[in-house]
């Protein structure tokens, strides 16, 4: 029988660190767009929003600066910090000289990387359909580490990983800015599968390139 101290078990489940949850909810908010470069943030307003004190806001933003997500000016809030054309070119300049390298790399594919990036295409489809930008980002990005996790190099793996969030960051935002451009992705996606279930090594690196080069290109003022 049920005692009086019995707890729901669901009501157990600790929730994660107040710092924790400032910094999941600002981070993920600066990826998607939510708060957009240029933004001023404050402390009281983002305890408020979270349900915590000041003290693990504080904190929180420290970690977010050190990550180059945003910039603290004391007694005034942080501001976050928006996505520069330099930013861009380097970001495309590392991810096409590990991009190509692994998709030459991969080729030939396996059958498990064909039928992932045959469901990640699915989903970016779908994903598009419903408008929701910010998972096509996320399943875009996924389509491009599968390639490059399929190379077992688990250097370059890390490496890759680390490009996630400005990588996310600007999809979502080049997105935004052309949504005429989302259909071309589809079709420049498709056909680095087809080069990989095809074994052309060599088709694959280009599209690959020119497939990832348009972003400079577009940072640069040169859309093609």
């Amino acid at each position: 029988m049920p005692t009086a101290t019995s707890a729901d078990p669901m009501l157990a489940v600790k929730q994660p660190p107040a710092a924790d949850r400032v910094y999941s909810h600002v981070k993920e908010a600066v990826l998607h767009r939510h708060y957009e470069g240029g933004t001023l943030l404050t402390e009281g307003e983002l305890a408020e929003v979270v349900g915590v004190s000041r003290t693990p806001v504080r904190e929180a933003l420290l970690r977010l600066e050190a990550e180059g997500l945003l910039k603290l000016y004391p007694k005034k809030g942080a501001l976050v910090t928006a996505v520069s054309a330099q930013e861009v070119a380097d970001v495309v300049e590392t991810r096409l000289l590990v991009e190509k390298y692994t998709a030459a790399k991969a080729v030939p594919a396996s059958e498990q990387l064909l039928t992932r990036l045959e469901e990640l295409l699915d989903d970016m489809v779908r994903q598009a359909e419903a408008g929701d930008l910010a998972a096509v980002s996320v399943s875009d990005r996924a389509f491009h580490a599968e390639i490059v996790s399929s190379a077992g190099n688990q250097i370059l793996s890390r490496l890759y990983d680390q490009l996630r969030d400005r990588q996310l960051r600007m999809g979502v935002a080049v997105m935004h800015a052309h949504p005429d451009r989302i259909a071309k992705n589809h079709a420049e996606h498709r056909e680095i599968l087809e080069a990989l279930r095809s074994g052309d090594a060599h088709a694959a690196t280009e599209i690959i390139d020119r497939h990832v080069s348009w972003v400079r290109n577009l940072a640069q003022g040169d859309i093609r």
